[in-house]
């Protein structure tokens, strides 16, 4: 029997990393993105143009407007913080709820496709600070999803939230993917990239990826206005 597994796929870094690991984990991935009002559509462009590629079985790209209610440097008219180093507080980059939405699309899409098994990206040591990449969230989201669904209450099988990336460091997270045979040449990061898609290598997400690619001793394939912030 084919085993099943909903990807949440970004096009990013991350989530392309946690979606050649569960096809390594012997899942069929079934990957599902969002156009959610972000500021840019690069990330969401590579992830239409490379989900198969990259090994999805079938890829959606769910519609929703977070935009409506902002909150975020990503969904409304605020600025891109530059060249800062990570802090305490819960950057501006946030968006709010984003990790319960999409996972709870990724939960009714497996619920559908009688897949028992969702992966997401979220890292809680070399990331930004957002309170919805915690363990304790993606704890409680699970012990919700076999609550609040009829597969979860009736199955054999209970629904597991699998975070393969969030005890890692960037740069262990990109050398388990370089061995998984991932090209981050397919892969965008940037909160904040020019018109024509080069990030901008200053932005919290440029820095974090830069910096797990040094301490990762590989040179990063895309293309940066700044490498070196």
């Amino acid at each position: 029997m084919i085993k099943k597994a909903v990807v949440l796929y970004s096009g990013g870094l991350d989530s392309t990393t946690c979606m050649a690991i569960a096809r390594a984990d012997g899942f069929e991935v079934y990957a599902m993105s969002f156009a959610y009002g972000q500021r840019h559509s690069v990330e969401l462009d590579k992830a239409r143009k490379y989900a198969q590629k990259i090994g999805a079985a079938s890829h959606q790209v769910m519609q929703i407007d977070l935009r409506q209610f902002g909150g975020s440097a990503l969904t409304a008219d605020l600025a891109v913080p530059k060249d800062q180093s990570s802090k305490d507080d819960i950057p501006i980059t946030y968006v709010p709820a984003r990790n319960t939405i999409f996972l709870s699309f990724a939960l009714g899409w497996a619920e559908v496709l009688g897949a028992f098994d969702i992966y997401i990206g979220v890292n809680a040591l070399d990331y930004s600070g957002y309170p919805d990449c915690r363990p304790e969230f993606i704890s409680a989201f699970e012990n919700m999803a076999n609550l609040a669904t009829k597969a979860g209450v009736e199955g054999d099988h209970p629904y597991t939230i699998h975070t393969p990336l969030i005890q890692l460091s960037k740069a262990e997270i990109i050398l388990t993917g370089l061995d998984l045979g991932v090209d981050y040449s397919l892969t965008h990061s940037c909160y904040d990239p020019t018109p024509d898609g080069i990030s901008c290598g200053r932005c919290d997400s440029c820095r974090l990826r830069l910096k797990g690619f040094r301490e990762a001793g590989v040179v990063d394939p895309i293309d940066y206005v700044v490498r070196d912030a």
